[in-house]
């Protein structure tokens, strides 16, 4: 194994890594906190929601379905960050912090057993499997320069569905739909993670993956993409007509849900109990007692769709300057957006002041554009 050094010159346009100095020295303590309480001397990064969060927004992977193309070792004498030597060059010019120092292996190499070897300590890392539970309390509330990024991806987000959807039409294809978000979002810099569609033919299916078939009357689109890192989630509904009294009527009990729901994610809460909110939330609305076994809830977000999904068994408590999207859906409808709990309450990340909204508990929350 050899030790890079960064002697690429950055190009004009050229990307530069994201993070901040300030947070990362944050992050470095907070780990080194977890070591401190389960007496240990060095933590291995693995997964790409540890290592993105812990480099705060380095793009360390190729495939979008593949694992990540580095490893990391926290010890206490540094960071070390393990790539392999046909990536060294671009993860030394455009993805690596200040700080951390970089060694590289063959593309045959394993970057694990690498990257655990290259530390000060005498015995062998932590695993993240070891702290998985310490690592999302660590994440959990964004620091300021994540905070702002986060909210800048979410805001153009919540753009390029008004910009891609006001121009679709009862012809359009979900496929063809979801093709513009998707060169929309890598437009931006970002990385589709997440695109489903569902026209009016399909309207029963909770997780549509986009088809040819046209939009109809009416259609659903989400996406989840992700910048730096962090992943912003958004669904948006559209109609070419007036709708039924049985969808204005569903479209506001869904939302009469998720006001619930945002009125329990409260400092303090515990994700089960939120859960249980939820699942009542669905009965007090008028929806059966299963809905919520139809699709899942939602949860914190940021550095993973959900960090965790929400479910009877999560107990994570909820702090200031954490990330939510909610998602509650039932039969032909559904609401989601990205948020931050604040000081002043929780504020709507993906929001657009172009798309037509209502007011629900005296949050705006989006409405369904007429075309």
């Amino acid at each position: 194994m050899t030790q890079a050094t960064n002697t690429a010159v950055p190009q004009r346009g050229a990307r530069v890594a994201p993070g901040s100095a300030a947070d990362r020295a944050i992050k470095r303590r907070r780990i080194l906190d977890i070591l401190d309480a389960e007496g240990h001397d060095s933590l291995l990064l693995t997964t790409p929601t540890a290592l993105a969060w812990y480099l705060d927004g380095s793009r360390v992977h190729v495939s979008l379905a593949g694992d990540p193309i580095a490893a990391l070792l926290v010890d206490r004498g540094g960071d070390h960050l393990v790539t392999f030597s046909n990536e060294a060059s671009r993860i030394a010019a455009e993805e690596l912090p200040s700080g951390v120092t970089l060694h590289t292996v063959p593309w045959y190499g394993n970057l694990h057993q690498a990257a655990a070897a290259v530390g000060s300590a005498s015995r062998p890392p932590l695993a993240e499997a070891d702290v998985a539970a310490q690592l999302r309390r660590a994440r959990r509330q964004l620091l300021p320069a994540e905070s702002a990024r986060y909210s800048r991806l979410s805001a153009e987000l919540a753009g390029i569905m008004t910009d891609v959807l006001s121009t679709a039409r009862p012809e359009t294809t979900e496929f063809g739909l979801v093709s513009a978000l998707a060169a929309r979002v890598v437009a931006a810099g970002a990385e589709p993670l997440v695109l489903l569609c569902n026209g009016s033919s399909r309207s029963t299916f909770r997780h549509p993956l986009a088809t040819h078939a046209a939009l109809g009357r009416r259609a659903m689109a989400v996406v989840c993409a992700r910048r730096d890192g962090l992943i912003a989630n958004i669904t948006r509904w559209i109609r070419f007509d007036a709708g039924t009294a049985e969808e204005h009527d569903a479209e506001a009990r869904i939302a009469a849900v998720e006001a619930d729901i945002f009125e329990a994610t409260v400092p303090g809460a515990r994700l089960d109990r939120i859960f249980a909110e939820i699942q009542a939330a669905y009965v007090r609305h008028g929806f059966g007692a299963d809905q919520w076994e139809q699709h899942h809830q939602g949860g914190p977000a940021g550095y993973a769709g959900r960090d965790p999904r929400v479910t009877a068994d999560a107990t994570d408590t909820v702090v200031l300057d954490q990330a939510f999207t909610w998602n509650p859906s039932g039969p032909n409808v559904k609401i989601e957006d990205t948020v931050q709990l604040t000081e002043s309450g929780l504020r709507v990340l993906t929001v657009d002041p172009r798309w037509p909204v209502t007011t629900v508990n005296g949050l705006e929350r989006p409405a369904t554009l007429q075309l």
